[in-house]
Formats: C-alpha cells, sequence, structure tokens
C-alpha cells in the first residue's frame, strides 16, 4: 500500500541525515512504559516476544527497533515520528488478548505521524485519547478486536491520510464528522458491524483513492454523493445491505479501476454510465436483484479481468452475438438464463482462470475446447449437460476446481482422473455416473473435498487415499456401494458420509483413528453388531448418524465422552437395554454452540453440501449444512431401548428435538424435561409410559410439537404456555386415563357438584321420618293415579258400556277404536 509522501521524506531523513540525536526523555519512558505494560498482561511473554527487546532504558529510543524519528527544525533533538507495532506476538494460537488500555503511553507521543498498532489481538473501545495525537499522517488498526462506535476524535484528525480499522467488532453507524477527513487518500472499515446509512458528507473526501466498507450491515441507498470521488480507484460495498438502484452517475469516476457492489440488495439494472469506466479491472456486481438484460458493452473493456453478474435477475441475450475486447481472468454469469451449449466464445479467453456458468439452462455435452483451456475453477453445476467427461479435462496442470453436480452425466469416470493433480474440489452430486471410482483418484494429494453423492457409483472396493493426505470432506453417499466401511482415507477427514448405500459388517473399531472428524453419516445401510466403545474417542464428533441399520446391542456409557455431539440420531435400529444416564452429560446438548467455521468460508464462491435428512416433527427434513450449528437432536426412536427415562436428560437445555417414540420405556415422564428451554419437538408415543404428564412442560415456550400417544398415562393434561396449542387428539390417543381441554374430555374434579344437601336446622325426628314419608306418599299416590287414569279413559271415548245384541253397532264401536288408535 502507498504511503503518504510526506512521511516517506521525513523516514528518509532520519535514516540518512539525522541519526546521531536522541529523543526526548518523555517519549522514551512513555515507550517503556508502553513495553512493561504489554508484558504486564502475561508474566510469561518476554520482550523478544514481542519484539521489543531492544527497548531498554541505556539507549535512545530513535535507536530502537520499529520505531522511526526526525528533527523538527531548530532542535538538538530527534522526535519519534512512526511506530511500527503490527503483530507485536509472534507466538502460535492463542495469541494473548492486549487490552487498549496498554495504548494509553502511546497518547504522550504527540510528533506521531505514522502508528501501525494492527493485529495485536487488542480488546476494548477506541480511546478518545487518539486526539492527542494531531499529527497522525497514517493509523492502521486493521486485524483487532476493538469494539464499540468509532470516537469522534479520529474524524478531527485533519491531516490523516490513511486510515484502517478493517476487521474489528465496530458498531453503530458511521458519523457524519467523516467527512471532516478532507485529506484522506485511504479510507477502509471492512469487516466490522457498522449498520445504517453511508452519509452524503462522504462525498467530501475529494481526495479519496480507495473507499472500502465490505463486509457490514449499511444499509438504505449508495449515497450519490459518491460520484464526486473523482480521484477514486477503489470502490468496494460488497456484503452489506445496500438497497435501492445503483447510482446513475456511477460513472462519473474516471479514475476507477475496481467496482465492488455485490453481495447486497440493490434493484435497477445496470447503469449505462458504467460504459464510461474507460479503466475498469474488476466489475463485481454479483447476488443482488439486478434486472435487465446483459448490455453487450460490457465486454468492451480492454482492461476487464474480473466479470461477475452472477446471481442476479439478469437475463442474457442468447441470440447476440458477442465479440469480447476483454481478457478475463474471471467470468461468473450464474443463473443469467444463458440457454443451449456452453457459449463458445469463452473459447477466447485464454487466461481464463475462474468461470462460473451454473444455474442455467446449458444443454449438450461437455466441450472438447473447454476441457483443454487449462481453468482453474470450473463451477457449470445445475444445467442440464449430459454425456461423459473428456479425460483431456484431467490432463490439466491448473484445475482446482470442478464442479458438475445436478446435471445429467453419465458413464464411468475417466481412469485418468488422478493426473488432475492440483484438483482440490471435485463435486459431482446427483448426476448419472456409474461404475466403480477409479483408483488413481488417490493420487491426487492436494484433494480437500470429494462429493460423488447420488450418483450409481458401485463395487466394494475403494480408493486407498494416503492417510496423511488434505482429504477432508467426503460424501459418496446415496450410490450403490457394498462391503464394509472404508477405512483407507486420511486421517484429516472431518466429513464422512456414506449413508444410503449397500454398506453391510459392523463399525470399524479403528474410527477412533479419525481423530478430528466432525460428521459421520452411515444412515440407510445394512450396518450390524453393536455400537463400538471407540466410537466414544471422538472428542471432536458432532453429528453421528446411524439411522435405519441393523445394529444392535446397548448405547456405550461412554457416549457421554462425545463432548461436542449435537446431533445423534440411531433411530430404527435393534438397541437394547437402558438410555444410558450419562446421556445427560453431552456437553454439545447442554450449551447452545458456537458458529462453526464451514469449508465454503475457505472459498470465494459456493461450495453447497446435501442437506442433512432428519426426521424433524413428524416428517423427514433436511438441515442446510450451513445451517446445523443451529440444531442439537437426539433421535433414539424405533428400538427396543427399555427402562425409564433419565431426567438426566433435562440438562440438555440446548436439545431442540428429542425422540424416543417406538421403544418400550416405561415410568414417568420426568419433570425435569420442563429446563428443555429450546426444545421444539418432543415426541414419548408408543410407550408403556405410565403417571401424568408433568406439569413443568409448561415453561416450553419454543415446544411446537408434543407426542405422548399410546402409552399408560392419566390425569390432566397440563394448561398453560405452549401447552394451550397442543390440542390435537391425535397425539394423546391410546392413554385411557388422560384427561383435559386439549382432547375435550371433562376431568373428574371438572363433573358438576353433587345436589346440595337439606337446609340446616332439621330436627332428629324429621329425619326418622324421611322413610315413612317416602312409603306413605306411595300409598296415597297409587290409588288416587288408578282413578285419575281411568277417569280420562272413560272421558275420551276409550270405556265403553258392556256389548249389545246389536252386532251393527258393536263393529262401528270397534271401528271407531281402530280410528282414535
Amino acid at each position: 500500500m502507498a504511503k503518504p509522501s510526506l512521511l516517506l521524506g521525513s523516514i528518509f531523513l532520519s535514516i540518512f541525515i539525522l541519526p546521531c540525536l536522541s529523543c526526548p526523555e518523555y517519549q522514551k519512558q512513555a515507550l517503556l512504559l508502553f513495553k512493561s505494560s504489554i508484558l504486564a498482561v502475561n508474566s510469561s511473554f518476554d520482550s523478544t516476544t514481542f519484539g521489543l527487546e531492544s527497548w531498554n532504558s541505556s539507549s535512545s529510543c530513535c535507536e530502537w527497533d520499529l520505531i522511526t524519528c526526525r528533527s523538527p527544525s531548530k532542535s538538538t533533538s530527534r522526535v519519534v515520528i512512526g511506530l511500527y507495532l503490527s503483530a507485536l506476538s509472534t507466538i502460535l494460537p492463542p495469541q494473548p488478548q492486549l487490552p487498549s488500555t496498554v495504548l494509553t503511553p502511546l497518547f504522550q507521543v504527540k510528533s506521531l505521524m505514522l502508528l501501525d498498532i494492527s493485529s495485536n489481538n487488542i480488546y476494548g473501545e477506541i480511546s478518545s485519547g487518539f486526539a492527542n495525537l494531531s499529527k497522525l499522517v497514517h493509523l492502521d488498526m486493521m486485524v483487532n478486536n476493538f469494539s464499540g462506535f468509532i470516537p469522534p476524535q479520529l474524524f478531527r484528525l485533519k491531516h490523516l491520510q490513511y486510515l484502517d480499522l478493517s476487521s474489528n467488532s465496530l458498531h453503530g453507524s458511521l458519523s457524519t464528522d467523516v467527512g471532516s477527513l478532507q485529506n484522506m487518500e485511504f479510507l477502509k472499515l471492512d469487516e466490522n458491524f457498522l449498520t445504517g446509512k453511508v452519509p452524503e458528507e462522504i462525498g467530501n473526501l475529494t481526495k479519496l483513492q480507495q473507499l472500502s466498507l465490505r463486509n457490514n450491515r449499511f444499509s438504505d441507498g449508495i449515497p450519490s454523493s459518491v460520484s464526486y470521488l473523482k480521484e477514486l480507484q477503489l470502490l468496494d460495498l460488497s456484503n452489506n445491505t445496500f438497497s435501492m438502484e445503483i447510482p446513475i452517475d456511477i460513472g462519473n469516476l474516471p479514475n476507477i479501476s475496481s467496482l465492488s457492489l455485490n453481495d447486497n440488495q440493490l434493484t435497477g439494472g445496470i447503469p449505462s454510465s458504467i460504459r464510461k469506466l474507460s479503466n475498469l479491472v474488476t466489475l463485481h456486481l454479483g447476488n443482488n436483484l439486478l434486472t435487465g438484460e446483459i448490455p453487450s458493452w460490457l465486454f468492451d473493456f480492454k482492461g476487464l479481468k474480473i466479470l461477475n453478474l452472477g446471481n442476479n435477475r439478469l437475463i442474457w441475450n442468447n441470440s447476440g452475438k458477442i465479440i469480447p475486447k476483454c481478457r478475463l481472468s474471471q467470468l461468473s454469469l450464474k443463473s443469467c438464463g444463458v440457454a443451449g451449449e456452453i457459449p463458445e466464445w469463452i473459447s477466447t479467453q485464454k487466461t481464463l482462470d475462474f468461470l462460473d456458468l451454473s444455474k442455467n439452462k446449458l444443454q449438450g455435452t461437455f466441450p472438447q475446447w473447454l476441457a483443454e483451456m487449462e481453468v482453474g475453477a470450473l463451477i457449470l453445476s445445475d444445467n442440464n449437460l449430459k454425456g461423459s467427461l473428456p479425460p483431456a479435462l484431467f490432463r490439466s496442470l491448473s484445475l482446482s476446481v470442478l464442479a458438475l453436480s445436478r446435471n445429467s452425466f453419465s458413464g464411468e469416470l475417466p481412469e485418468n482422473i488422478g493426473d488432475a493433480r492440483a484438483l482440490m474440489i471435485l463435486m459431482l452430486a446427483e448426476n448419472n455416473f456409474s461404475g466403480p471410482i477409479p483408483q488413481s483418484i488417490a493420487q491426487i494429494y492436494r484433494l480437500l473435498l470429494l462429493d460423488l453423492s447420488s450418483n450409481r457409483f458401485s463395487g466394494n472396493t475403494f480408493p486407498v487415499f494416503d492417510p496423511e493426505g488434505f482429504l477432508a470432506f467426503i460424501d459418496l453417499s446415496f450410490n450403490e456401494f457394498s462391503g464394509g466401511i472404508p477405512m483407507s482415507i486420511s486421517q484429516e477427514t472431518i466429513v464422512l458420509a456414506l449413508g444410503g448405500n449397500r454398506l453391510s459388517g459392523p463399525l470399524p473399531s479403528n474410527l477412533s483413528s479419525l481423530s478430528i472428524l466432525e460428521h459421520l453419516d452411515l444412515r440407510d445401510n445394512n450396518l450390524t453388531g453393536e455400537l463400538p466403545e471407540s466410537l466414544s474417542q471422538i472428542s471432536t464428533l458432532q453429528i453421528l448418524n446411524l439411522r435405519n441399520n441393523s445394529l444392535q446391542g446397548s448405547i456405550p456409557e461412554t457416549i457421554s465422552n462425545l463432548s461436542s455431539l449435537r446431533i445423534l440420531d440411531v433411530s430404527n435400529n435393534n438397541l437394547a437395554g437402558k438410555i444410558p444416564k450419562e446421556c445427560g452429560n453431552l456437553v454439545g446438548m447442554v450449551e447452545i454452540p458456537n458458529l462453526l467455521t464451514s469449508i465454503s468460508d475457505l472459498f470465494t464462491f459456493a461450495i453447497e453440501f446435501k442437506d442433512l435428512i432428519v426426521n424433524w416433527k413428524k416428517s423427514k427434513q433436511g438441515l442446510s449444512i450451513r445451517n446445523l450449528d443451529i440444531y442439537t437432536l437426539l433421535d433414539l426412536s424405533k428400538n427396543q431401548l427399555s427402562g425409564e427415562i433419565p431426567a438426566s436428560l433435562g440438562a440438555l437445555k440446548a436439545l431442540k428435538l428429542l425422540n424416543v417414540s417406538y421403544n418400550k420405556l416405561y415410568g414417568k415422564i420426568p419433570d425435569s424435561f420442563g429446563d428443555l428451554e429450546n426444545v421444539e419437538s418432543l415426541d414419548f408415543s408408543h410407550n408403556q409410559l405410565s403417571g401424568s404428564i408433568p406439569q413443568t412442560l409448561v415453561k416450553l415456550n419454543q415446544l411446537g410439537n408434543l407426542d405422548v400417544s399410546n402409552n399408560q398415562l392419566k390425569g390432566r393434561i397440563p394448561v398453560g404456555g405452549q401447552m394451550n396449542s397442543m390440542a390435537d387428539p391425535i397425539y394423546y390417543a391410546n392413554n385411557s386415563g388422560l384427561c383435559g381441554m386439549q382432547i375435550h374430555v371433562a376431568c373428574p374434579e371438572d363433573q358438576p357438584p353433587p345436589p346440595p344437601p337439606p337446609p340446616a336446622g332439621g330436627s332428629a325426628e324429621h329425619d326418622t321420618k324421611d322413610p315413612w314419608f317416602i312409603w306413605e306418599g306411595v300409598g296415597i299416590g297409587y290409588p288416587v293415579g288408578f282413578l285419575f287414569a281411568v277417569g280420562i279413559i272413560f272421558l275420551t271415548g276409550y270405556f265403553s258400556p258392556p256389548p249389545s245384541t246389536n252386532r251393527r253397532h258393536h263393529r262401528r264401536q270397534r271401528q271407531s277404536i281402530r280410528r282414535r288408535i
């Protein structure tokens, strides 16, 4: 990075003209105090650790390392003008943290013009003491852990030309006072947590050559005042949440060579004024919401090297003819509607190192000219390309990334695939490849990621990879492999996914040799035998999926040694015995984990893995491999487990899903489950559980699914909290003793009260006459009732006098009675 000319002149003068004068005593003492403050952080460090061994009281500070001095006019001494204190600690991680207060002595050195304290792991707020350093021209504080707001004192350093605060933890908005830095040439605030609008006052920095605000949380529109920055050569606003359209006057920046606006929420079309940026070398507009047709004039920039338009809503003109005047090294047209065969004009780009045409509508076969181009990264995923892969593709000495997933390629992989010695990423998932994996693939020593999932690869022998190689991510799931679990893989393996094959036999006892394994997925195979004790020795294991096999035996008590385990799925096996109470000691399920570093973070383009499929709330659901750190689940369902559910499982406070259904568990549901504060789904169905549903479950504010059906539970279903929404009777079915408003069955204590007792004050004599009164009433009521009924019959004509000899009259009488009846 270029340094201000004034400062360079001062450094030249201090080195070659004025070596004999000493620095002021107060500056010397301030610097020695700074040194002692650092060493006091940890007594185990000495001055050599920080490169400050030459700083001592017996010599002039101008003779010390990491310091530059100069002599003011008409002065007999020299003053310190430059401190180069970058990366003082040279020890391996963990690097010691330094509180920001260690900088306090430096604020006494008011003659400072250059201060570099980058890469020192300094934490805390930026001190207002920087206001004392009014002569500062160059201030570099990048790669530390400064927090809080950017103090306004920094914006009052009127001589400042270079300010780098990138890679810290600063937050808040960018003050309008930034417009006061009118001598600023380089302003870098990347990789912080800054929010809000970028103030229009940024346009006051008319000497600015580089403005980089990437990887923050800035929002709203890009300020139109950036068009005033005529000296600007680099503008990087990527990875924020800028919205609205790209300013129409963005093309009024005649000196700009690098324009990066990617990974925002920008809308509208590509402004035609960009056509005026004749010095353009880099144009990043990818991952926005841009619309309209991609203009062909973008390929007329003679100096253009990098063009990224991918993942917008832009439309490629498939009928247009492109004759590029540029010589691109990187091209991304991801998701741009490119249709038909791979455009042949790309063959003219002889310097092309990165090509991303994924998520388009490409058809046809893999062209021979592309196989011979020596492209470093080739991403053609999510198209409809077919046919076999040409062997020439793997003769490349440059090919490091090959991503062809989700196409219709077929046939066997070329035997010479191992000739691609530079290959690091090979992703061929979801095609129709078949046959064995060529043994030569094991010769690719730099191979880091191998994804051949969801094809028709077969065979019972696997390539023998170097145990000391770099292969860390292996996904061979959902193919037709048979035989035992392959163990001829790198000891550096982090992800091993072999699910959905025809693998058989026991789990290898030497799985523990994979000492940094984090993700083991062997689901949907024919594995037998018991869970080996050695499995519990992999302390780094975070995900263990053994679902739908034929495993037997018990769950080992040593499973609690898997301190990092967050997802355990052993459902649909033949495991028996008790659930070990030690499961409650699974630390990874007790505390919500920190965010994990993903393999995709290592690259500048998207690396896509298959989702982890789990039984989530009564249905199979894919959990994104990128977000697995937010999921914690324990699925022991569909086994032969017996005994009581351990109350210790209530300690798993990070758990989101617990499923123990379809076992032979008995006893009560532990009250401690009310402590599962993050749980969203509980399934106890199809067991022999008894007692009542714990009232403590009303504390579970995240609970969305509860199934206790097909048990022997009784009593009132708890009321309150999320339990009020658990109102589907099917989840309580076949528990004859349950009651409650959720299933519309009244509990005994909710029945109407019996009739009230007789009024108070009745005598004993009255009580003894109750039976007499009852029978007396019967004696009187019977004859009275009989006479009353006879009278009614007589009056209504149902009673007749004795029959007469007149038969005609008698017949008429019977007919009359029938009519009445």
